[in-house]
């Protein structure tokens, strides 16, 4: 059905639901840098699935449906809001490069921006009123993307400095389904600045960004740690 930059999606018999595939493919800078990261499918996959499922247990309604196998997940079908919602906890990546500040620097509050999803113009910043006059999104489907970005940052940060992790900040994507506004997409290092709490060593997609290497170790870093808090919960 669609081809993105990090997934394939495909249909299924079940029209309310699609098959997901993550890949190994990395890309920045609007695609022109492009590379891969071994078993980035696998580990993108498992740690998003693992996240959906503490949102879930947390009131958050996602479109994870199950996992199939190591790349390969059942969603929800959602139509999607072509508004992406970045959260932001530290100053780091364009914002810094924005307002002129160092990287890394905390800020008092949350900052909650708007992107235009849309590859060819290269998913420009938007306010909610060019979501609104432009018909990407209602105030009300506004509103709660809102709402659900500031619940879903309270859990993940949390969750993320219990296992000595930082959540800098995220990209999250949100869909239609049944007329209920759900997480879509994927929350995982490609999405996500995570910092190690203590060294500060990057462990996302800006170690490729930045040429700094060992982006494989890194992804698995953040799984390992994440399936052992997991587990330990689990009993």
């Amino acid at each position: 059905m669609y081809e993105g930059k990090a997934k394939q999606i495909y249909s299924t018999d079940d029209p309310n639901q699609v098959l997901m595939k993550y890949k190994d493919e990395a890309t920045a800078f609007d695609g022109l840098k492009k590379g891969i990261i071994e078993n980035k499918g696998i580990v993108n996959n498992r740690v998003s699935n693992l996240l959906m499922g503490l949102l879930e247990k947390e009131g958050i309604e996602t479109h994870l449906v199950r996992q199939i196998d190591e790349r390969n997940v059942l969603v929800k079908n959602l139509r999607i809001i072509p508004v992406e919602v970045v959260v932001r906890n530290l100053i780091a990546g364009s914002l810094a490069k924005r307002v002129g500040k160092e990287e890394g620097m905390p800020l008092p509050a949350t900052i909650i921006e708007l992107y235009y999803k849309n590859d060819e113009l290269h998913d420009p910043m938007i306010n909610e009123y060019h979501a609104r006059v432009l018909g990407w999104a209602t105030d009300e489907q506004l509103k709660e993307m809102h709402s659900q970005a500031e619940r879903i940052n309270e859990i993940l940060k949390k969750f993320f400095d219990s296992i000595g992790i930082i959540l800098v900040d995220f990209k999250l994507e949100f869909g239609l389904y049944q007329g209920r506004v759900i997480l879509g997409d994927e929350i995982s290092p490609d999405t996500c600045r995570l910092w190690d709490k203590e060294s500060l060593e990057k462990l996302d997609k800006d170690r490729f960004r930045r040429d700094l290497g060992k982006e494989a170790e890194a992804y698995q870093e953040v799984v390992r740690r994440i399936e052992t808090a997991v587990a330990a919960v689990n009993g």
